[in-house]
C-alpha cells in the first residue's frame, strides 16, 4: 500500500528547524574541540620525538 506524505504544521516544522540549527552548531562546535585535541596531541608527539633524537645524537 502507498503511504502519502503529510506535511507537518508550521509550528512543528518551525520547531524542527530550530532544533537542526542548534544540533548543527553543537556539531561545529564539537569538531571546532576535536581538531584542537588533534592539534595538542600532535605538537606533543612531535616534541616526545625532538626529545628521542636530541638524545639519540647526544650519545
Amino acid at each position: 500500500m502507498t503511504e502519502s506524505l503529510k506535511i507537518p504544521d508550521e509550528k512543528t516544522r518551525k520547531n524542527s528547524v530550530e532544533n537542526l540549527k542548534k544540533v548543527s552548531r553543537q556539531l561545529d562546535i564539537l569538531g571546532l574541540e576535536m581538531d584542537e585535541l588533534l592539534a595538542t596531541i600532535e605538537a606533543e608527539l612531535r616534541c616526545q620525538r625532538r626529545e628521542r633524537l636530541e638524545r639519540k645524537y647526544q650519545h
